[in-house]
């Protein structure tokens, strides 16, 4: 958007970025792109370095007046208006001594909005203005250490700052076990923490044998275990789900038989964390999609960020979910239902995974029966952790037992019909296609649990039997093989 002086409003602007500018962004280092910026002679280079000139130069004069210390400007504009670096971390990061004095030629050359001088203690020739020790207070002169308030005793690794050596999450704890996709660690003796360290936590082959392996470690060592990814506090996903890269060696060594073991793997795992005899929390933040959503659905207990973005979609691919999330839909429906009909309880949530939706908070999610009613929902990204290993000793002091195995009343033959009839007019209104009418029709034959009478019981493993035969099913079908390779090869959903 930009504004127009003569209609008094923003409208939506037609202006590109260069191809040089877009190219000097992408560089990561801030001492390299600013540079390139300050130097070169492009108008829209130009444009972008007065606009950093301008706010570096603002900052360092009323930092005395506008914030306690350079910390506090730093978070009032990364926490309240989004920057993924405050303007102090960013000129530090870019050479404290070297931007400094572009400024000030700058400055001195009345190209500033501004002739008022850098103050003198940007060029006693420090390297920034966040230390070790704390950040600069411009009012007093002085370096000021981070508040130690109780509040701050709930944030186990507090919001880090470029210079204050901050410890990573990465590295902290006592490592239990680590390779290239998970890493088992704890802070104290008591609760075990898994955290994923593949791209957006996907899960291959890797993870699912380290959940299994972190499961196993809880019961054996620990009296919890809490599911945590390192990055959340950074706006890191849970689980972006199936990691399809991975898969793809495995299918085309093997074909489509080879993939059924990993998904059988998978459904055990997720029985694992269900059934283990030390509860599981999942600390869930920002990202819970296909099976990173059945992994947190399979858990004893979960602690959502406000923030966190749930859903079941392998539609999206062509398949669907066979990690246990449609049988958790079933009974979850089932349970709600209390005896009374229970496709009204199944319908929205059948819907929602037909259709690949997903809850764009965590108040949605639990509307929809992702998260229960006895989970947690917190604001701040740093509090994750304290509260999800707080809620899981909770439960190990009370003693916590898993639920026990139960047959699940289905609404069979009854529920399929009343699915399919809404698909044929679906189809024939053109909402949806060929396919997207198959795949619906498969996920409808799982959660009512097949043909059978309205009212049958079925255990979890008939369930997941279904989930896993639909999936191979489909996993076979051309239509769904091109939806795959389009997602690979574009990262994007392919429609036709």
């Amino acid at each position: 958007m930009r504004l127009d002086p003569s209609r008094h409003d923003y409208v939506p602007s037609e202006a590109k970025a260069d191809d040089l500018i877009v190219r000097i962004l992408k560089e990561k280092d801030p001492s390299k792109w600013i540079k390139t910026l300050h130097e070169s002679s492009h108008p829209q280079a130009q444009f972008l370095w007065a606009i950093l000139r301008d706010a570096f130069h603002y900052i360092a004069v009323h930092l005395h007046a506008i914030a306690h210390n350079a910390r506090d400007g730093d978070f009032a504009l990364r926490w309240g208006f989004g920057w993924q670096q405050g303007p102090f971390e960013l000129w530090q990061a870019a050479g404290w001594q070297q931007v400094a004095q572009w400024v000030k030629e700058d400055i001195d050359a009345r190209r500033a909005l501004s002739s008022a001088p850098l103050p003198d203690w940007v060029f006693d020739g420090r390297e920034g203005v966040h230390r070790p020790e704390g950040s600069w207070s411009a009012s007093k002169q002085v370096n000021l250490a981070r508040s130690h308030l109780p509040v701050y005793a709930r944030q186990q690794f507090r919001a880090s700052l470029v210079g204050d050596d901050h410890l990573s999450p990465g590295a902290a704890g006592t490592t239990v076990h680590e390779d290239a996709s998970v890493r088992l660690w704890h802070i104290n003796a008591d609760v075990l923490i898994l955290s994923f360290k593949t791209k957006l936590h996907a899960m291959g082959p890797e993870v699912i044998a380290g959940i299994e392996r972190a499961v196993s470690q809880a019961e054996k060592d620990y009296r919890a275990l809490v599911i945590w990814q390192t990055d959340v506090v950074e706006g890191g996903a849970f689980s972006a789900g199936a990691d399809l890269q991975a898969m793809l060696p495995v299918f085309m060594m093997g074909g489509v038989k080879a993939i059924e073991p990993v998904v059988a793997n998978f459904q055990r795992a997720q029985m694992r964390v269900k059934y283990v005899s030390v509860p599981v929390v999942a600390a869930v933040g920002g990202l819970a999609l296909g099976g990173g959503c059945e992994l947190m659905m399979h858990a004893s207990r979960r602690v959502a960020l406000l923030e966190s973005y749930a859903g079941l979609v392998e539609v999206g691919v062509g398949l669907l979910p066979a990690g246990g999330g449609l049988k958790e839909i079933a009974l979850r429906a089932a349970q709600d239902a209390k005896g009374n009909d229970i496709f009204p309880f199944l319908k929205d949530r059948l819907t929602h995974a037909a259709t690949a939706a997903v809850a764009k908070s965590a108040h949605e999610a639990r509307r929809v029966g992702y998260l229960q009613a006895d989970d947690v929902i917190v604001l701040h990204p740093h509090e994750l952790l304290h509260v999800a290993t707080t809620q899981a000793l909770a439960l190990a002091d009370a003693a916590y037992r898993p639920p026990l195995p139960t047959l699940i009343p289905v609404t069979g033959r009854y529920g399929i019909a009343t699915v399919r009839a809404q698909l044929v007019n679906m189809r024939e209104g053109g909402f949806i296609s060929a396919h997207d009418e198959h795949i619906a029709t498969l996920i409808a034959d799982v959660v009512c649990g097949g043909d059978m009478e309205p009212g049958s019981r079925v255990s979890e493993q008939w369930l997941l039997d279904e989930e896993r035969a639909g999936f191979m099913s489909l996993l076979a079908h051309p239509k769904t093989q091109e939806w795959i390779m389009g997602m690979i090869q574009t990262g994007k959903p392919v429609r036709n």
